[in-house]
């Protein structure tokens, strides 16, 4: 069953497309990135899926139920953290959940306990200061618990991590893994690595336009390298390895990453990892690496995104 389903979905200001008939389904449990550069529509998209704005026309469904803007019904199911959010400064972390989830009703036993489980998923369980003397991160953490303290069944993320360090970066990536199976996190990004760390599957935003949609491990394939990327332990071997390389059909170039290490660029890549070590024992050379090159998301983005 998807947790969010996406059909058609268009914002329009005035003659000005921002977001333009996206298509997305979210599978339940799922971490799912909405990768896409600045002004690609990602804000914008947050914002129809959580009611606060109204599309120009189509359809979203959470846990199968119409958002309608402007109403209150099925918030209860969505926790959201907006890119720039607001807390109450002089409230200490545990004051500023319990507040959060009294405006959800949550009954009072339940609520002290979810209040304690957040605090230690997210790394504040011992922290007693006020929330106006936190860390940047630490309040990008605290926003992430606030969006889980009603137990949502979709938790949207603007840009959790954009203006963090790379350890705030770190501990709020970790935070995000740890929610896989547990619920939906839909959070959108334009940090290529964030979403190649945490999510299940992604889509692109270019434009105001979805182009391209798939898991990770299915665009690594789609957009694989017919590369080899072998490393030995003197320049020597190298060098005369290449020689020896040039006479196999199958080889489209050769290029030197440094004084002894090749990348080759292959027709035919099963045929190369078969053949490539044969060579390299009848030379007698010491061999210290020897892998496929695999595309990384930038890879993938700038490819996806130029097309």
């Amino acid at each position: 069953m998807n947790a969010l389903e996406i059909t058609g979905l268009t914002k329009r200001f005035g003659t000005f497309t921002a977001v333009d008939n996206l298509e997305l389904s979210v599978p339940e449990g799922s971490v799912y990135g909405f990768l896409g550069p600045n002004g690609a529509g990602k804000t914008t998209t947050l914002k129809m899926i959580t009611g606060l704005s109204d599309p120009t026309q189509g359809t979203i469904r959470i846990g199968g139920k119409e958002v309608r803007f402007g109403s209150s019904s099925g918030r209860e199911s969505i926790g959201y953290l907006p890119d720039v959010p607001n807390f109450y400064g002089t409230m200490r972390p545990q004051e500023f959940l319990t507040f959060c989830g009294e405006i959800y009703g949550l009954d009072r036993k339940t609520l002290k306990t979810r209040v304690g489980e957040l605090l230690e998923l997210v790394g504040l369980k011992d922290v007693k200061r006020r929330i106006g003397g936190f860390s940047r991160g630490m309040k990008q953490r605290l926003g992430i618990a606030q969006a889980l303290i009603n137990q949502p069944k979709l938790v949207l993320l603007d840009e959790p991590a954009s203006a963090l360090d790379p350890i705030g970066r770190k501990d709020v990536m970790e935070i995000i893994s740890r929610l896989a199976g547990k619920t939906t996190v839909f959070f959108s990004t334009h940090i290529l690595a964030d979403i190649e760390r945490v999510c299940d599957r992604i889509a692109i935003l270019n434009n105001g336009k979805l182009v391209k949609e798939d898991s990770m491990e299915a665009l690594r394939r789609e957009y694989a390298f017919n590369e080899l990327e072998v490393e030995f332990s003197h320049p020597e071997e190298a060098q005369a390895f290449t020689l020896r390389i040039k006479k196999e059909h199958w080889l489209k170039s050769v290029k030197h990453l440094d004084h002894a290490t090749l990348a080759l660029s292959v027709s035919n890549l099963e045929q190369a990892r078969l053949i490539v070590p044969s060579i390299v024992s009848e030379q007698h050379a010491a061999l210290v690496s020897f892998k496929s090159r695999e595309p990384s998301l930038e890879d993938i983005f700038l490819e996806v995104v130029k097309s």
